[in-house]
This record gives structure tokens, sequence and C-alpha cells, in this order.
């Protein structure tokens, strides 16, 4: 069900402004999928048609970005945490060393005695963990990842199979993202975050870029399709959302509705919205989308969010299940987690709500964009909602 609907008077219909391409910028869009494409079993994710939903739903077409192969690890994750911690070691192994360095080199393991004793930390509920131990992994670093009190023992277990040693805390993410913070200041480890906040904000920044892959590559596979009106973006801390809009605000695309969709458990943008300021909420209850259990905004994400967004949408989570069950049976058969399907769950719920579809523009004519930003990524948890 939807929780609430708010429309954003901050709009900004006209170019993208310069003041954010200090945070995302073409160029470095492009930098990174010059270099992501190069990595080892590298494909586009799939664009996928959901036909018979459309009808059901009376829209023109729902497209639907897979994600849950990217790189064998089941989420969009990949492509920022990922390239988040090769920037840090070429970033910081340049200044050690005080000489040029390729990123080359650096995949090659010209320098792995040195960037042995590198170690990246971050906080997450899962997804993005397992990006950057798997970054350091790949590019040969140690990984110290804090997990809260909620996240599963699979997801858990996914990140230790890539090396990194896990720290559980009580409390909820943002706890475990004060707790990383304090511990890397203590052991001089760097983190590597998708948030981003006062004082920290140079790698965000790469994460940003690392998820506007799939942007890119949607271009590509829209170029014969119908243009999206609609994009539903579900949003945790926001950079996400931030990242796939500013990419599209700076190709001109500014006729598509942008849609943010988050939990009304953890709607940390929403708040800020209605309050017209960067706002945080206290969480209390966990979503069963644990991705997107988040109460503090990415700062950068939150500023091209506030001028980017449209509307504002929140869901309960009733319908997380059955819809993750409707992807399940759909030809083709689509694995989509619980914080996947947020953007399909709430285009269901709407049908029912009249008035918000009205303020939303959804009609026969709409053309609908979804983000499956993860797959199963812990397959017993999967296994237990879709044969429940």
């Amino acid at each position: 069900m939807v929780a609430q609907h708010f429309k954003n008077p901050n709009k900004n219909k006209s170019k993208y402004p310069e003041k954010f391409r200090s945070i995302l910028s073409l160029k470095e869009c492009h930098l990174a999928y010059s270099e992501i494409q190069t990595w080892n079993n590298y494909s586009p994710t799939p664009l996928l048609s959901l036909d018979k939903i459309a009808t059901e739903l009376g829209v023109k077409k729902i497209y639907y970005k897979d994600e849950s192969s990217r790189f064998g690890l089941g989420s969009f994750k990949a492509l920022g945490g990922t390239y988040g911690v090769l920037n840090f070691i070429y970033n910081t192994l340049k200044k050690e060393i005080g000489k040029h360095v390729t990123i080359d080199q650096i995949k090659k393991g010209e320098y792995s005695n040195i960037i042995s004793k590198y170690t990246v930390t971050t906080a997450t509920d899962g997804n993005h963990g397992r990006a950057v131990a798997y970054g350091a992994k790949l590019f040969g670093c140690k990984c110290q990842v804090f997990i809260h009190s909620e996240v599963s023992l699979g997801r858990q277990k996914a990140m230790e199979s890539l090396g990194a040693i896990v720290i559980r805390i009580s409390g909820n993410y943002d706890k475990s993202l004060r707790a990383c913070k304090e511990e890397a200041s203590i052991n001089n480890w760097y983190v590597i975050s998708d948030t981003s906040y006062e004082g920290y904000t140079k790698y965000p920044k790469y994460i940003m870029a690392g998820y506007t892959v799939m942007a890119k590559e949607l271009e590509e596979q829209l170029k014969n399709n119908l243009i999206p009106t609609h994009m539903f973006l579900q949003a945790g801390v926001g950079s996400f959302p931030a990242s796939i809009c500013s990419y599209f605000w700076q190709k001109n695309n500014t006729d598509i509705k942008n849609i943010i969709v988050e939990s009304k458990l953890a709607p940390c943008l929403l708040i800020s919205a209605q309050n017209n300021k960067l706002s945080s909420y206290n969480i209390i209850e966990e979503t069963i989308m644990a991705g997107l259990s988040c109460g503090e905004p990415s700062l950068l994400g939150w500023k091209i969010l506030n001028e980017s967004i449209d509307h504002f949408i929140t869901i309960d989570d009733t319908s997380i299940k059955k819809t993750m069950k409707l992807l399940n049976k759909n030809t083709p058969q689509i694995e989509a987690g619980e914080s996947s399907v947020a953007g399909l769950a709430s285009l269901i719920d709407l049908k029912n709500n009249k008035d918000v579809m009205k303020s939303i523009g959804l009609n026969h004519e709409s053309v609908i964009l979804l983000f499956g930003t993860e797959g199963a990524t812990d397959p017993q948890i999967y296994k237990s909602i879709i044969e429940s």
C-alpha cells in the first residue's frame, strides 16, 4: 500500500546546473564506463519488458533493468563499491610512491606489496559491503565490513567468502556506519561508502559515477524502444537514484518524471523533501527491504534529488512478497530480491489510488522504467519468500 505521497515543489526543469557538475559530470560517468567495461565478466545487464503486467496495470509499457546478474554479486552495487575501491587504491598509491601510476599496473599486481597493506572499510545492509569486499579482493587490499543486527547470516557469509572481515554491531544501519567511521579513524582504514556527509564526499562521487554505467547501458537498450515517461527509483540514502537522474538530466531528458520510492519505515528522503532540507529519520522498525533501511540521506545525493525528483512516495511491506512471487512466475522468470521490487510494488499499489496516479500522471500512454536492483542476495531468504 502507498503510505505517503509528496509532490516536490523544488523540481528544476531547466538544464543541469553547473553547481552539480562537481558532484557528478558526464566526464566522470564516461571515465567510469570506460574502466568498468574492461573488467572480466562485464556485460550489460538485460532490459526486460513486462508486457503482461503493463496490460494489467493499464499502462503502455513497463521496462525492468535486471541487475541480478551483475558481476556475479547479485546487485547494481557491484558497479559503485568496486569502482570506489579501485580509485582509492589508485589515488593512495600514487601519493605514496610519488610517481605516475596506471590503473593497468594496479590490475596486473605490479604494486601488490604496497596495496596489500591498505585496508578499506564500510558499513552495509549487504550489497554494498559485498561490492567493496569484491573490489578489495580483485585489486589486492584488505577489507573490514560493519553490519548491523538485522543483516542476515547469508549476506554476512557472502562477504566473508570474498575475504572480508565482518563485524556485527547492535542497532541499525546508521549505528553501524558510525562504528565504521570510528574504527577507521583509530586504525587508519579508509571508508568506502556510497553515502556522503560533511567532510566525506570524495569516494561517494566515484561510487555514484560507477552507478551511471546502468544509465549508459540503458541509452543503447532504449534506442529502438519507447522512451520512458516515468522512472520509479527505490532509495535508501539516495546515491543510486541521484546518479541515474543526474545522468539523464545531463543528457537533456527532462521530460521524464522521476519518482522516489521508499519504505514507510525509513522515509528519510520524503521527510527531507517535506522539510525542504536534509533531514534524518529515526528508524524504529526494520523494513523487509533491507537495502532501503536508511535513516540519514547522502549529502551529495540529496542535493541532486532535491531538484530532480517530481514525486516522493512511501510504501509498506505488505506487497513486497507478492511482487517478488509475481516476477518469479513471470515469463521469463525474474529473480528479484526484496529491495528490487519496490518500484513495481508501488506501481501496483497505485492502481488503487486514483488521486496519486493522476498527480503523477500515470495513464494508458505511460512508459515506465523500473530498476531491479538486486537478485536473491540471500538465497535462503528468497526461497522462503517464494515458497511461502
